[in-house]
């Protein structure tokens, strides 16, 4: 029974009614701005599978990762500041709001118990050390963003979510008030009050849990306060979109943009390392953080590879990226600082762990 809860439900009539009249709708499922097939052309989804069960080296660490433990509700209200808890899943702080994106605590990003399991020392943060939440953004309905059991656990914290089309209906069928869920379509923008707002855009991904696929919208967001402008990627491949947004809508202090669980076998839904940096320079951001690894195996690279190459890019690029560690306080006011390189092999848990 409760597999079938986390499933979620397919949108209603009255939903899917509306959605005929989009442009990014047809023949019942939404769609990329791109064409965007799930896997590279000659690619076989047997043979990927055949391969993820096999062993390779280093795709999960041999020991437990380290993190600061930030008492996240013991901020002072003036501080802008950003904690980002491993894979997709992060805390902002802004002109005294708090909003949190993807938030997966359970452990786990499978429906199934003991499968795709946190990576140790990665999952140190749960629901019960959440403040109250003005905003929860869900990017899309992927397991490994959004997590039942997580949500049913900050639904009494959370007073507003905000997600693409068709996400919501999920929420409704989970016992959450339809008066704290806004679904939007990409370029709709919500007013969050004193002078913040929040620009659903798009991204070049798909949706679904398990058996569907596409009925609810996939999303980056634009978060604007009257300091900031921060660039929510959610899960995206390169495309021409990352453009459109700079133009429309940057410049950026900020992007946050996955860089892991990338294979060359399905390139178009996830972006490569080699290609953060040029995304990041079409939506006119002055920095990066690259998210979406270091807590699951949901790919056949070594776990710190993302960070590896990406670091190596901007480096040489002398482009400034933002790697903290899982739970590290990231100053939004004071963004260029030098961040320790916790990945590389000999930073390991125990001592490294700390209180901030």
């Amino acid at each position: 029974m409760d597999l079938i809860r986390q499933l979620g439900r397919f949108p209603d009539s009255k939903r899917k009614s509306a959605f005929l009249q989009l442009s990014n709708y047809k023949n019942g499922q939404f769609q990329n701005l791109l064409p965007t097939p799930a896997l590279a052309e000659g690619a076989s989804m047997v043979r990927i599978f055949w391969k993820f069960f096999q062993k390779m080296p280093d795709t999960v660490p041999a020991y437990a990762l380290p993190f600061v433990d930030t008492d996240l509700r013991g901020l002072k209200p003036e501080e802008n500041v950003l904690v980002w808890f491993g894979h997709s899943s992060y805390f902002l702080q802004l002109e005294g709001k708090r909003f949190l994106v993807d938030p997966v605590f359970s452990g786990y990003a499978s429906p199934f118990r003991n499968s795709v399991r946190a990576f140790p020392g990665t999952n140190h943060y749960q629901a019960a050390a959440m403040p109250d939440i003005d905003v929860l953004f869900i990017s899309h309905d992927h397991w490994d963003h959004l997590d039942y059991r997580t949500v049913q656990q900050l639904r009494p914290k959370v007073k507003k979510v905000i997600c693409g089309l068709g996400v919501a209906r999920h929420f409704e069928y989970w016992g959450w008030s339809r008066e704290k869920l806004v679904e939007k379509n990409w370029y709709d923008q919500v007013d969050l009050g004193e002078g913040c707002t929040v620009t659903l855009t798009p991204a070049r991904h798909f949706s679904g849990r398990l058996f569907s696929r596409n009925i609810s919208l996939w999303t980056s967001f634009v978060l604007q306060t009257p300091a900031l402008k921060i660039f929510l990627g959610g899960d995206s491949g390169y495309g021409s979109h990352f453009k459109e947004i700079g133009a429309l809508l940057g410049p950026f202090d900020l992007a946050i943009l996955e860089c892991g669980q990338y294979n060359q076998q399905w390139p178009y839904i996830h972006s490569l390392p080699r290609e953060i940096l040029p995304e990041a320079l079409e939506l006119k951001a002055q920095r990066v953080l690259p998210v979406h690894h270091s807590k699951f195996k949901l790919a056949q690279h070594p776990w710190y590879e993302p960070l590896q190459q990406v670091t190596a890019l901007a480096e040489t690029g002398k482009f400034p990226l933002l790697t903290p560690k899982i739970g590290e306080k990231v100053d939004l006011d004071q963004l260029d600082k030098p961040w320790e390189r916790w990945w590389e092999p000999g930073v390991k848990n125990g001592s490294q762990n700390r209180k901030q």
